[in-house]
């Protein structure tokens, strides 16, 4: 089996997949934890006969090092060769037009490939809202374009100091057609959603023809939200794992 884990900033997501190619996001098992749960992860991860681990990770040397740590205690002698996937100037299928491509993001590289591989041949905005929101364009051909980058949904109203440790609770009870809000709490939750929509909205007016796609863990609080249709994916992330660690393989 193949173990795909993407270390974001605030949560480790994992997946075990068949080793044979397959459906990308057809898997044996998959996950998430916090960060400061990684140990827990031993106990779904040991004695099973992993060949390969792909690893993107945003989270820094701290996180690469815990997880090797647990790796090492799954696994022993035994221990599968790990594999840090890193943006390339082309992977997959997928040309990286970043002008340095190695700075773009492994999630937001690892995305593109995934969404790519699930609707290959049509023009796409991706977004992910998860910490940080991305959003990037990738052309019907095949070219990671570019993207933005803002404030995700919770860092955006916590900037404001006030009303946010109930964001999710006040924005899946709110309704996507509120023009405006009539009390503090949720006229913030509302600007929030309505910033983060419009980012999105704007770079499909942008990339003319583009489907959307929407992943990460607010996704399902915003998708409401936006006025042009999206599809909800999630594990993006571990998806475009999946198929650039197929790649290397068939």
């Amino acid at each position: 089996m193949l173990l795909l884990i993407d270390a974001g900033n605030t949560r480790v997501k994992w997946a075990l997949a068949p080793a044979m190619p397959g459906k990308p996001g057809e898997w044996v098992e998959s996950g998430a934890v916090a960060r400061e749960a990684l140990p827990t992860l031993a106990a779904h991860w040991k004695g099973r006969h992993v060949m390969r681990v792909v690893l993107s990770n945003v989270a820094g040397e701290a996180v690469r090092k815990d997880l090797a740590a647990v790796l090492g205690h799954c696994f022993g002698p035994h221990e599968p060769p790990l594999e840090v996937f890193v943006s390339s100037a082309l992977r997959a299928g997928l040309r990286n037009g970043y002008r340095t491509p190695g700075q773009l993001g492994s999630d937001r590289f690892a995305s593109s490939i995934g969404a790519r591989a699930l609707f290959p041949g049509q023009a796409l905005i991706v977004a992910t809202c998860g910490t940080a929101t991305t959003i990037d364009a990738i052309s019907g051909d095949g070219v990671f374009i570019g993207g933005m980058i803002l404030p995700g949904l919770r860092l955006m109203a916590s900037a404001l100091a006030t009303h946010t440790a109930q964001l999710p609770e006040v924005a899946q009870r709110m309704g996507s057609d509120m023009p405006f809000a009539d009390n503090t709490e949720e006229a913030i939750v509302l600007g929030c959603m309505s910033a983060q929509a419009g980012a999105i909205e704007r770079a499909l007016a942008r990339h003319p023809g583009a489907r959307c796609i929407i992943s990460g863990g607010a996704a399902r609080m915003l998708a409401p939200f936006l006025a042009a249709p999206a599809d909800l994916i999630d594990n993006l992330v571990l998806i475009g794992l999946q198929v650039a660690a197929m790649e290397k393989t068939s």
